[in-house]
């Protein structure tokens, strides 16, 4: 397993510890990058003393697919996981990954987990993140899955065979490393795969600014995958159709940004230049499929032995608000990949 932490001080002991109490019957090494903190980080790890967990210490802060990249080197075992430094796994997360992956057919090279939101009590931004993660995001993953189709094994947790990691290159320097990897390996001819029930709570961005930075890295990288690997969508193959699928991506948050939004607002005094009243349909819509949604989501936690927290506020404010701040700071992402402005990670 490989962790990277660059200033983790006030998780990297508590993901430690969930590691500790996974119920995983094979020998596990973990090795924690620590990525030229700045902070304490290296003194909670030398402070902690587990028998699976191996510290490499770099000096100078390289990046996070360098300091995987270094850590895979290290690695000895055939499968290899990668998990945020400030998640917490769930009880037998590992033992349910590594079960899907064996059960999964022969060709999968990756296996996703399902990641959650840990701090959405912390205010509205994170409220609304935690419907995003909780049925957004995981939504789309188990309809990729269903269909052969999986398309992301995000760096906060998954599953990767060590032998495929090495054939591709592991983590390529780019801000969306872990989409890039992943097409990677479809690109090679390999499937990948979503285990809905492996789960990881993790920490979401705290305030809109960090949040828009997120997801305008998460967008660059969708751009990097196209640029790296664009004929993917040429293959014949389950996951093409959703490789399709997200190449609208760009064009539907353009409309969305630059039409929808004006039109909605001026609608609302009454001026129809762009969206009439029929439009405003759309709301009620959202609400009944995003309540589908939550039923659906809902089920697998029950079967976790989890409970759903009431968070209405977070709902509503998530179908009405979220697409304004989302898909405009998704389009920053794509025009400025595109004019090939200077990356910097942001947040996570």
């Amino acid at each position: 397993m490989l962790v990277a932490a660059y200033n983790e001080e006030d998780s990297i002991l508590t993901t430690l510890a969930s590691l500790g109490k996974q119920n995983y019957p094979a020998p596990v090494e973990v090795f924690v990058i620590n990525d030229g903190s700045t902070d304490r980080t290296m003194e909670l790890l030398r402070s902690v003393s587990y028998p699976w967990l191996h510290v490499i210490d770099l000096k100078c802060n390289g990046g996070k697919a360098n300091a995987l990249n270094i850590g895979l080197r290290q690695a000895s075992y055939p499968l290899t996981i990668t998990l945020d430094a400030d998640s917490y796994l769930y009880r037998d997360a590992l033992l349910r990954l590594v079960e899907r992956f064996l059960s999964d057919p022969p060709n999968t090279a990756a296996v996703a987990g399902a990641v959650l939101v840990r701090n959405s009590r912390t205010n509205v931004v994170t409220r609304m993140q935690e419907w995003d993660y909780f049925h957004g995001i995981a939504a789309v993953k188990r309809l990729q899955s269903l269909f052969q189709g999986t398309l992301v094994a995000q760096g906060a947790f998954s599953l990767y065979r060590t032998d495929i990691l090495r054939t591709v290159g592991g983590w390529p320097e780019c801000v969306g490393e872990d989409i890039v990897l992943t097409w990677a390996i479809l690109r090679e001819g390999h499937r990948v795969g979503y285990c809905e029930d492996a789960i990881t709570f993790t920490n979401a961005p705290t305030t809109f600014h960090q949040f828009v930075r997120q997801r305008q890295r998460w967008s660059r990288g969708l751009i990097e995958a196209f640029k790296a690997h664009g004929e993917l969508l040429l293959q014949r193959r389950m996951s093409t159709l959703f490789i399709w699928w997200n190449l609208l991506f760009p064009y539907m948050d353009l409309v969305y940004t630059l039409v929808f939004i004006p039109g909605l607002l001026l609608a609302c005094f009454g001026v129809y230049w762009l969206a009439g009243p029929m439009t405003l349909l759309v709301l009620p819509m959202a609400f009944l499929v995003n309540g589908l949604m939550y039923l659906i989501q809902s089920r697998m936690f029950h079967e976790q032995e989890l409970k759903v927290r009431r968070n209405p506020l977070g709902f509503l404010l998530y179908t009405l608000f979220y697409g304004i701040v989302l898909q405009p700071g998704c389009v920053m992402g794509y025009a400025a990949e595109l004019l090939r402005l200077r990356k910097r990670w942001g947040t996570k």
